[in-house]
């Protein structure tokens, strides 16, 4: 998932084929980045989620540990999503469907009734690849809050853009958010507000009282609005990237990894960055 959207022209020969230095099959989408990482510093957790009926499906069950990861088989292809990196770093995503849209709340549920998420976090993430679990959000969410579990919010991008209806559907998840984690990007189109501090502000105001708001600023790192509204940032180290895809997603493992483990919002913030900055700037992709 990427946090913003880029229009890229690119000029190319017909007929003509064109060589590239590096290629890589990797496990993508939010959770499975999320999930991936979590593994990766042994950090206990569950994925529940969908894969599709195919090779790409065997690969993705291969990919989690049979503990952790509650894989449900849709009937349709898996969901590829082929990312070119160009010279400049931006990148170009090229996404079919697949299985992603026809994951529902209800299959959601019946999962998460085998595992113990009290006093849990139950991370919901890249709302908007999944629009029938989306119809469900709310009876999921009150299932998890009734089983004890605390709810984090990581809606991702909006293919159709920030249109009204994106707006007024994540404004509403994020009045029932314990932690919303958003990208600068997408915090400023959300709130209309560029300056990162005011849009945490705006987001933290829509969140129920002691909610966490987060916006992550890439390199520049990390600003957390507290339960009482003070603000922590945390900033990022220097390193050489290798790739940033799904950077914020590694983040999101670190943060909450720290804050299940009893770390104040300031020290859980800066494991969240270290987290993602080691991931980026690893190739092979490594966690410690």
């Amino acid at each position: 998932m990427h946090g913003g959207r880029h229009d890229l022209l690119v000029t190319t020969k017909v007929g003509t084929e064109i060589f590239v230095d590096h290629d890589e099959l990797r496990i993508g989408g939010s959770a499975g980045n999320t999930a991936l990482a979590l593994q990766g510093i042994g950090h206990p957790h569950r994925l529940v989620a969908s894969v599709g009926a195919d090779a790409f499906g065997d690969f993705l069950e291969g990919a989690f540990s049979k503990d952790s990861a509650r894989l449900i088989r849709s009937e349709a292809a898996t969901t590829v999503s082929v990312s070119v990196t160009h010279p400049d770093s931006e990148r170009t995503f090229l996404t079919t469907r697949g299985h992603l849209p026809l994951f529902r709340a209800e299959e959601a549920v019946a999962m998460l009734a085998e595992i113990n998420i009290a006093e849990g976090w139950l991370l919901l993430s890249g709302a908007f690849q999944t629009e029938r679990l989306m119809e469900g959000y709310d009876g999921l969410i009150d299932y998890a809050r009734a089983r004890g579990a605390r709810i984090a919010i990581d809606p991702g991008w909006p293919p159709e853009g920030w249109t009204e209806r994106t707006r007024a559907f994540t404004r509403r998840l994020l009045s029932r958010s314990d932690c919303v984690l958003v990208n600068e990007t997408e915090a400023a189109h959300l709130t209309g507000e560029e300056d990162v501090e005011r849009a945490g502000r705006a987001i933290h105001m829509l969140q129920p009282v002691g909610g966490i708001a987060i916006v992550k600023c890439g390199p520049r790192g990390v600003i957390g609005i507290d339960g009482t509204g003070a603000l922590h940032r945390a900033e990022a180290p220097k390193v050489k990237v290798a790739d940033t895809i799904g950077a914020g997603d590694v983040f999101n493992a670190g943060y909450l990894a720290a804050t299940c483990n009893g770390l104040p919002l300031s020290e859980s913030l800066g494991q969240g960055v270290q987290l993602a900055s080691t991931a980026i700037s690893t190739n092979p992709r490594r966690y410690n």
